[in-house]
This record gives C-alpha cells, structure tokens and sequence, in this order.
C-alpha cells in the first residue's frame, strides 16, 4: 500500500470524551462558564485530538511548500515567478516574515522545494524534493498529471511524518509561490455556489485590469479542465498547484497521527479544504489561524465550519497567521493548566 493510502486509511476521528472532560475543568475554573471564548475551544479541540483532559503542547514546526505556476503567464499575479526562488532564498537567510515570526513563537521553520521553477542550491535547511518545475499552465491543460499530484501529496506527508517522527507536537502550514491565489479560487470555484467575481481577490495587489485577467483566467480554466468536485483528487490535478498538494498532504498525515494542524491563509485553506473533501474526519485535527483579506477566504472557512482565531488583515501566506496562533493556542493550554479552580482558589462559585 502506498503512502496515501496507508495515510488516509489511518485516519480516525478524535476523541470526544476527552474534550467533555476538557470542558468540565474549564467550567471549574475562577471564571463565568465560556467566558474565555475561543480560548477554551482551542483548548477542548486539543483534548480531543490529543485524547487527554489536560492537553500539552511540545515543539512547533511550520512546514512551508513552495512551487510556481504555469498560469502566471496568463498575467494573473502583480509579482513575477521569479520571486519565488528569490524568496525561497530569503527564507533561508533567515529574513523573511516567516522567520522573524517563527523565532518569536519560537516555532522550527521546515522549507521544502516540491516545484519552484528555478534549481536551487543544496542548502542545509532546504528540503529538495522537486516533482517539477512548476505546474503548466491550467488555462490551457491540466495543471498536473495524475502522477504528479500523488508525488506532490506524498512529499508533503512524508515531510509531515518526519516531523513528527522528530518530535513535533503542532505544525501549521505555509507556502510560497508566485500566483497561487489563482488555483486556491479555482478549487475553491468548484466547492462554492457563490458568483465566480466574488471569491477571486486581488492576491498580492493587482490592479483593476489585472484582476479582470485573473477571473478570466480561472474561468478558461475551469471550462478546459471542468475538474470533478466529487473527486478532490481530480480538483487537485486539474486547478491544483505542487506546494498545495503538499500541504494537503501535511494536513492529512497529520490527522493520521492526531497531530493538531493550524492552518494560515487563502492558499493552506484550499489545501485543507481538498484534506477535508478527501477523508471529513481531517476537521477535527485543523485550527484555523486567521481570516485573510481574500474574498474567498471566508467562504473556505465557511465550508468546513471553522473559525478563525485572529483578522488582522494579513495577505501575505508564508505560514505568517499560522505561527502567531501559536502564541494562543499556548495560552490556552496554559489556561486549563494553571489557572485555578473554584475550589481551589476558595472563590464562591454561582448557586
């Protein structure tokens, strides 16, 4: 049996006694019932998911895939793709966002080249495991063949299993790649009953005219492909992108091994969406870090019933909203460890 295979046949549902658990100590903290709000939600989805009442959190890693597109050259991004080994580059130097928020929540950086269209350097902390030099360019064709799509999942579970093999406790996912809003919408075009113009955003800051070209873009590529919806697999290949399948990948290996996934923005949400299409029991293992400034992104969210932790208006991907939620999600572990009960702290609690 293949590694997809035997990852999602792995994947079972988490535990929903724990959380009730998890839930009946909060409820006998020094506190009104719920009054913690999404704090205490975090906390009782960790108890599920870890199958203990007082759940821990260890080492954080953020997985960031990266891999280029061939539909930018339909002129769908305001940024040219070689931005994306540029910045695979900076990733590396230590200076992109990504790495400066990593080293506050104090979170690993684990960066993977599944298909950017450059040859990078071997570096030590580069992961090369490149199916292709980027997709080809889905207005025209499939963005992948079936063969690619399944290379691409696999890196991405791999990865994930060896992170976890390693120690770590909670991924989220990041990505880098030059026009990939444009598949996101597209996957999220064949999920959603909403108008095409009102989910497709302006990415990285197109203009009026370039926004018109994108949609244009996404809808030839839809009428050439007409990607299955009842088949993620199809959806994935057809409008799909490397770096996304990968992390449809982390997020399925870690629902196998009930490892909670945060995930970031426009583009890990599509992945996540496909993850959640393909086996529905990846929900119980994903927090949603952020609300993006891209249309589609709440609809995404939506879909899957998740709510985001922060809107801070971010639209930059990299795995930037994943690794802030880390910083609440530790909190509220801290919450229902620390904080004392009414009976402890001799407060009188409601009649």
């Amino acid at each position: 049996m293949n590694v997809f295979l035997q990852t999602v046949n792995s994947i079972t549902g988490s535990d929903y006694a724990a959380g009730v658990k998890a839930q009946e100590r909060l409820d006998s903290l020094t506190k009104p019932p719920a009054s913690l709000g999404v704090l205490e939600k975090i906390a009782v989805q960790l108890a599920c998911i870890q199958g203990q009442s007082l759940p821990v959190l260890g080492p954080k890693v953020v997985m960031v895939m990266a891999g280029d597109h061939g539909v930018v050259a339909e002129g769908v991004s305001a940024y040219p793709k070689e931005v994306t080994p540029q910045m695979v580059l900076n990733f590396l130097n230590q200076g992109a966002a990504i790495n400066v928020l990593s080293r506050h929540a104090g979170a690993k950086v684990v960066i993977t080249d599944v298909g950017v269209a450059a040859e990078m350097e071997a570096h030590p902390d580069l992961n090369l495991r490149k199916v292709r030099a980027g997709t080809r360019n889905m207005a025209l064709e499939a963005a992948m063949t079936e063969e690619e799509t399944m290379a691409a999942l696999e890196i991405g579970m791999e990865m994930a299993h060896r992170e976890i093999d390693r120690g770590a406790a909670i991924l989220a996912t990041g990505e880098m790649g030059i026009g990939n809003t444009t598949p996101s919408s597209a996957i999220l075009a064949c999920y959603s009953d909403n108008n095409l113009a009102s989910i497709i955003g302006r990415g990285t800051g197109l203009n009026d005219g370039g926004l018109k070209i994108k949609q244009e873009a996404i809808q030839k590529a839809l009428q050439v492909n007409q990607p299955d919806a009842q088949n993620p697999l199809d959806v994935l290949q057809k409008v799909g992108g490397l770096e996304i399948a990968a992390l449809t990948g982390v997020i399925l290996a870690s629902a196998a091994r009930k490892t909670p996934v945060v995930i970031d923005g426009f583009i890990s949400t599509a992945a996540a969406l496909l993850a959640w299409k393909i086996h529905e029991k990846c929900r119980d293992y994903i927090l949603a870090s952020h609300l993006s400034q891209e249309p589609g992104h709440k609809v995404m969210l939506d879909l899957m019933g998740l709510q985001p932790m922060l809107r801070l208006d971010l639209r930059l991907g990299e795995g930037t909203g994943g690794v802030l939620a880390f910083s609440l999600i530790e909190a509220a572990v801290k919450i229902i460890h620390e904080m004392a009960t009414f009976a402890e702290a001799g407060v009188t609690n409601k009649e």
